[in-house]
């Protein structure tokens, strides 16, 4: 018998499953999607205690994909066959679209996922907002307030702002669930920070990257730096960031040390990475990006275990070592022309 999955209250009456089912995989880009048999793994994934999907704007197809799903299943979840869904979506405007963003156009993009989603109302929306140095984000936030009153968002959230950014949000009275943020082994930016702040404010961190796009796993353990070009930006983006943590050989013996700790929990490398993150003080959930059931049984198992005190004190020596990446949230990621940020794509919503 599996352990249920955990799931945690982000407010009194707003519950969501620890681990939260991405859905960068399934958008436009990723290979062919079956939409029956995406369909039918949702469900699995809700009868499997993962009730919380991660999605956005810009995810090609997926908002709407998650919409086919709860109308397919409408009956099981007016029944109570099925569990409640919580979809978290994000509002990510065009890097061309930001000087000119007006209330109006933010209206548009939600009315889009409300109608994507076949909902009246968004469970939470995490706006993203490509550079400070074009102004306007707090000014679109307070938008979302606006239309959080109207009933057509119930929760407001944000990704990858760093602290002075959700400082001034939250003086212009936003209220914040959660920042999804990249935190994982590999890169530990969002404590720097904003551990305070979040205890102060009462958000929650929701997690991508834990896994590292699937470096932090057993397939990487005692392997060699794979060749250039990697077969996905996602790839390219988690090798990046193997490189600032310390280089290649450093991540190896990262891996050699997850592997040792994961052995008595009979779990793999990914498990003990998801966990240690899942461990972290105000950490809402990890977001993981499973395409499929074939998933889940491992999924399952990070309700199984927790890291003994031992377990946390090796990790925290070995990351002592690392020598990054340093800076904000997304400090790297937002300099355009760095190596960081060339591989980016910024205007997702422009027409192809």
């Amino acid at each position: 018998m599996t352990n249920p999955i955990q799931r945690i209250a982000l407010t009194p009456d707003y519950a969501i499953s620890r681990v939260i089912k991405g859905g960068w995989h399934l958008a436009g880009g990723h290979g062919n999607i079956d939409e029956q048999e995406a369909i039918e793994d949702m469900r699995a994934f809700v009868e499997a205690g993962i009730t919380t999907f991660d999605c956005a704007d810009i995810y090609t197809g997926v908002e709407e994909l998650i919409g086919r799903f709860l109308r397919k299943n409408k009956d099981a979840f007016t029944s109570g066959n099925l569990a409640p869904v919580q979809v978290h979506t994000k509002y990510v405007p065009d890097y061309n679209a930001l000087a000119t963003l007006t209330k109006e156009d933010t209206v548009r993009i939600i009315d889009r996922s409300l109608q994507r989603l076949g909902v009246e109302r968004l469970d939470l929306v995490q706006f993203a907002w490509w550079t400070y140095e074009v102004p306007g984000y707090v000014e679109t936030a307070v938008h979302l307030t606006e239309l959080q009153q109207q009933g057509k968002i119930r929760h407001i959230g944000v990704t990858n702002f760093d602290a002075k950014a959700i400082q001034s949000m939250v003086d212009a009275g936003v209220p914040i669930l959660g920042n999804q943020v990249q935190y994982s082994i590999l890169d530990h930016r969002p404590e720097k920070v904003q551990q305070g702040m979040a205890e102060k404010y009462g958000f929650k961190f929701l997690c991508y990257g834990t896994i590292a796009g699937g470096f932090l796993s057993d397939r990487y353990l005692d392997a060699p730096d794979p060749p250039q070009p990697l077969e996905n930006r996602s790839l390219t983006k988690y090798r990046l960031i193997i490189d600032e943590f310390g280089g290649y050989e450093f991540f190896q013996e990262t891996l050699r040390l997850l592997r040792n700790i994961a052995d008595p929990y009979n779990v793999g490398i990914a498990e003990v990475a998801a966990k240690y993150i899942m461990q972290k003080p105000n950490v809402g959930g990890v977001i993981v990006g499973a395409r499929n059931r074939r998933h889940l049984e491992k999924l399952q198992k990070l309700s199984s275990f927790e890291l003994n005190a031992e377990d946390l004190a090796r990790i925290k020596q070995l990351v002592d070592r690392s020598k990054g990446p340093l800076g904000s949230v997304y400090e790297l990621e937002r300099d355009k022309e760095g190596k960081h940020g060339r591989i980016m794509k910024y205007n997702l919503n422009d027409p192809q």
